[in-house]
């Protein structure tokens, strides 16, 4: 728990130091180089800000568990109750897998790969990445990568 404690708090600070460095209001655009210093900035700050949020709700989650079992008198209550339960700890679930995949691209950051596709090693493009920071495929990498998979899913 003190290593997730550290980690956290080196998060923090370069949050802070990035917001400085890109500014309030910079948003990527094609008139600057692909993948220059700014750029990288801005994805790092958007991941880490995710993940923040990420943690924030786990931890939220995980108070209310703490906080005592269901004691619902009502069984339809109760049962209402253990589904809405299982709902939570499923998006948490959901939510540790992304936050696996912000700390990949978070690496691909440092290792000079963010941006550009795994397979073709084209770019992925600004638009793609503002919108999904953790994409690792061009629009049609992925869309070839979803009809192998669903052909594969079929046979």
């Amino acid at each position: 728990m003190v290593g997730a404690a550290s980690a956290e708090t080196a998060d923090k600070e370069e949050l802070v130091r990035i917001r400085q460095a890109v500014g309030i209001d910079y948003v990527p655009g094609d008139d600057e180089p692909y993948m220059s210093e700014r750029q990288l900035d801005y994805f790092r700050m958007l991941l880490l800000e995710w993940k923040r949020s990420i943690r924030s709700s786990a931890e939220s989650t995980l108070q209310s568990l703490q906080d005592g079992p269901i004691r619902e008198p009502d069984l339809a209550d109760r049962a209402s109750s253990e589904t809405d339960w299982g709902i939570e700890l499923r998006t948490r679930d959901r939510q540790r897998k992304v936050t696996a995949k912000i700390d990949s691209a978070l690496r691909r950051i440092d290792e000079g790969e963010y941006g550009y596709c795994e397979v073709t090693g084209d770019p992925i493009g600004l638009k793609r990445l503002i919108a999904r920071p953790v994409a690792t495929m061009t629009v049609e990498a992925q869309e070839a990568h979803e009809r192998r998979e669903k052909i594969s899913r079929d046979d």
